[in-house]
């Protein structure tokens, strides 16, 4: 059979990387597809400095547009990344007919429904594994290993930095500001580092899980984002004495009100595998009604993991391209007239339980003026430590553990608190959730 023909954009580190994996492993993939895949059209900014495709076979160009535009091409792997021209290029590969395979987290959570609608209308396929935790296969997981059930909750580690971050902080009780710092310095965050500290990054992320998971529209704008730049070494330290580790997750559960769509910083059990996933690794934890918890973990970003997903991509589309688009399996897992429009959950209805630290005068009543405050909004206290306070210093740090609240009960208690003239400053609270 002819092979497959393959059109690059972007031949940075992912691209380079899915580069390397095609060839290298061009014989085993053929063995799999029944033909070969083979690059024949790249593009990249530095066209002239790559290094890995021969130019006596392969077409190279520094104008992406050139590839989409190639009528030798068959499926055109996106690799460039942002909204645009990333938006542009994908949409018009899609009006020329051909497939196309993509790594860009940011473009389908924005721009999934625009871009699937297009694909659906011109019959072709847009796949994404890669867009969401590297190397993990976990959109075909849940698109497909998971269809016989109803999830009920995804929780997961999606962001390596942020991870990387924490993990530092919790092992060798640094500052966030330090550890970021040596996490530029090693390639693990950017010079701008807010997509990735701040939850944007994870979000992009969630917000795709939620909808294959769940059979909504991507809804980027309603996913509740906060991140990890607050984190202090103490608050790490004091989960650890209560059993727990701080870790950022991006959460999706199916509530009575709806979908809950969240990324914060989350206290869970130390028990917990998840909890347990450090450095910069990534992991997903999935509970549904059949098959009960499962957890998929592994590389969420580096240029061979990422790459191994783009080309598995390009193996399942190089199957089924020939196939009438009925017999493919959803972008989304739903089928695009099954999906339901379910009320995404505001933040301030959010339900879980907190930790909750604040400074107060080292006096009687204080403690039971501030459990007044949370009685009064029906807040139990599950935990309390009362640190001893420092030479000299009248003021002690107190650290409780609640049971679930609604968040804006929470909210609402916490703004009474502040007020007392015997609390110091802001009161810290980080979400905590069990995972049963």
């Amino acid at each position: 059979m002819q092979p497959v023909k393959i059109g690059l954009m972007g031949l940075g580190t992912v691209g380079g990387g899915t580069a390397t994996v095609l060839l290298r492993n061009c014989d085993e993939i053929a063995r799999r597809v029944g033909r070969k895949l083979e690059v024949v059209h790249a593009a990249a900014r530095d066209i002239a400095d790559q290094t890995i495709l021969d130019p006596a076979k392969v077409k190279l160009s520094d104008d992406a547009s050139s590839v989409v535009n190639d009528p030798d091409v068959d499926i055109v792997v996106e690799l460039i990344g942002g909204y645009s021209p990333a938006k542009e290029l994908v949409l018009k590969a899609i009006e020329n007919g051909k497939h196309v395979v993509t790594a860009n987290k940011a473009l389908i959570a924005l721009h999934g429904a625009e871009i699937f609608k297009a694909a659906e209308e011109k019959g072709v396929i847009v796949a994404y594994e890669a867009a969401v935790a590297g190397g993990i296969p976990i959109i075909k997981a849940v698109r497909e290993g998971l269809s016989a059930n109803q999830i009920e909750w995804v929780a997961g580690i999606i962001n390596g930095t942020g991870n990387f971050i924490l993990t530092e902080m919790r092992d060798k009780g640094r500052d966030f500001a330090d550890v970021l710092k040596e996490a530029q310095e090693l390639g693990y965050a950017e010079a701008d580092p807010t997509f990735d500290v701040e939850g944007i990054d994870a979000a992009h992320k969630l917000t795709i899980l939620a909808s294959l998971s769940f059979g909504i529209p991507l809804q980027f704008d309603k996913t509740f984002t906060e991140g990890i730049s607050k984190i202090t070494r103490e608050d790490v330290t004091f989960a650890e004495e209560l059993g727990y580790r701080i870790k950022h997750l991006g959460i999706a559960r199916k509530s009575a009100n709806g979908i809950e769509m969240r990324v914060h910083p989350t206290l869970i059990p130390e028990r917990r595998l998840i909890a347990n996933v450090d450095g910069v690794m990534n992991a997903v934890l999935i509970k549904a009604d059949a098959v009960g918890p499962t957890l998929y973990y592994g590389a969420g970003a580096g240029a061979e993991p990422t790459a191994s997903a783009v080309v598995a991509d390009l193996v399942d589309v190089a199957r089924v391209m020939d196939s009438s688009p009925e017999q493919r399996v959803p972008m989304l897992g739903f089928r695009s007239d099954a999906m339901q429009d379910t009320p995404v959950v505001a933040h301030d209805e959010f339900e879980t339980s907190y930790y909750i630290r604040m400074q107060a005068d080292d006096r009687p009543g204080v403690l039971a003026d501030v459990t007044s405050i949370f009685a009064a909004n029906g807040i139990s206290i599950e935990a309390v430590i009362q640190k001893e306070p420092k030479d000299g210093q009248t003021r002690v740090c107190l650290i409780m553990l609640t049971s679930l609240i609604v968040e804006k009960n929470m909210t609402k208690a916490l703004s009474e608190i502040e007020a007392l003239d015997s609390i110091e400053g802001d009161v810290t609270k980080i979400r905590l959730e069990h995972l049963d």
